[in-house]
């Protein structure tokens, strides 16, 4: 029989935090493009991201069912998992002229570095099947 100590809270391994360069366009002083830091969530974040982004509603014969906003689910995993840059500084949304996480990643990114950055997240947080995929999950 295994030893049932493996599972408990102190032996696992805290979350994991990767430094990657999601776009060669932010540099440093010395024109070397910056890490982003990102890290893994637990399922209980997950959880609160997909509540923060379900919504009832009403459907046929006034019956009401949930439905997940597919691209706040998405940008809200990415902002949760974003250590640094703190997408959440008033000040670094003020110089896109954002208000909110969400909105700073759409504006800062271009397409292709967004799409990197979900990328990230997604395998960081061990999702290992399409993001599209795991919304349709979260939705049944």
């Amino acid at each position: 029989m295994s030893d049932l100590s493996v599972f408990f809270a102190q032996n696992a391994e805290a979350s994991t935090i990767e430094e990657v360069v999601i776009s060669e366009r932010f540099k440093d002083r010395e024109g070397a493009p910056v890490p982003w830091r990102l890290r893994s969530m637990t399922e209980e974040e997950n959880e609160a991201v997909r509540k923060a982004v379900t919504k009832r509603v009403k459907g046929k014969g006034g019956s009401y069912t949930t439905e997940v906003d597919q691209n706040e689910y998405i940008a809200k995993l990415a902002v949760n998992s974003v250590v640094f840059p703190n997408l959440k500084d008033a000040e670094l949304q003020q110089s896109y002229g954002v208000l909110g996480a969400e909105s700073l990643l759409r504006k800062m990114l271009l397409p292709g570095e967004y799409a990197n950055l979900l990328q990230k997240v997604q395998e960081l947080n061990g999702f290992d099947k399409d993001m599209n995929e795991l919304v349709d999950e979260v939705k049944n």
